[in-house]
């Protein structure tokens, strides 16, 4: 494939990768939310790394990530859990970070980001090589997408700062990814591991998470009107 027939494939494949994982970038911005101001941008270096390392080995055994309907189950048990517990305990989601965290905390909260980033390969990279059989061109828009996420996730963090509302709207999408990645694991293992596709829900991942951008944005006209005083 020539570089002027594989631009155009890039651009799609970094856009999708963006819109397709906003979630993924406000689960981030939650996560390391948890960390003093200085150590966020720490979490965020360490984590774009293992993204690049996790989507290089899930884009090498793509024929086979399909089988790994767990990880998405663990991923997705993950995220329901945290969203639950934000609403049940909405006293903790006014809590300010600490002033600093021990060396064992930080890498608890990094684990968190790769676990998040772990379940997300095995989904998007499968979207990708459906794109294109250019090895060369699938890593290369994979990769700039990661990178324009982390830039996102950055921005995330801000905005849960400055706009309080903002907590709830992502712990919501976070809720809904989680959601997300349970159906997918569910028709992964009906479709490929059990061969029993009658029971697979059916799940238009695309579609799925159009709504839940959908969402987002509805969302943050809504917590946009009130503003953290400075």
């Amino acid at each position: 494939m020539g570089l002027s027939e594989a631009l155009p494939v890039i651009l799609i494949l970094v856009v999708l990768e963006v819109i397709l994982s906003a979630d993924n970038a406000l689960i981030l911005g939650i996560l390391v939310q948890k960390l003093p101001v200085p150590l966020r941008r720490k979490a965020l270096f360490y984590g774009i790394l293992g993204a690049y390392i996790l989507r290089g080995v899930a884009l090498f055994f793509a024929a086979y990530m399909i089988q790994f309907w767990w990880v998405q189950a663990l991923g997705a048990a993950y995220l329901l859990l945290i969203a639950v517990r934000h609403f049940l305990r909405p006293e903790e989601a006014h809590a300010p970070p600490p002033l600093e965290v021990s060396p064992a905390q930080f890498w608890k909260v990094l684990a968190q980001v790769e676990l998040a980033d772990l379940a997300f390969a095995v989904d998007s990279v499968l979207v990708a090589v459906a794109l294109s059989d250019a090895f060369w061109v699938v890593l290369t828009g994979v990769f700039l997408g990661i990178l324009a996420l982390r830039v996102l996730a950055g921005f995330v963090v801000g905005l849960l700062d400055r706009y309080p509302r903002f907590n709830h709207l992502a712990y919501l999408v976070v809720g809904l990814a989680g959601v997300k990645l349970s159906l997918g694991a569910w028709d992964k293992l009906m479709k490929e591991v059990l061969n029993r596709p009658e029971l697979a829900v059916g799940l238009d991942k695309e579609a799925f998470s159009l709504f839940i951008l959908g969402v987002l944005l509805l969302g943050s006209f809504w917590a946009l009107w009130q503003e953290t005083p400075a």
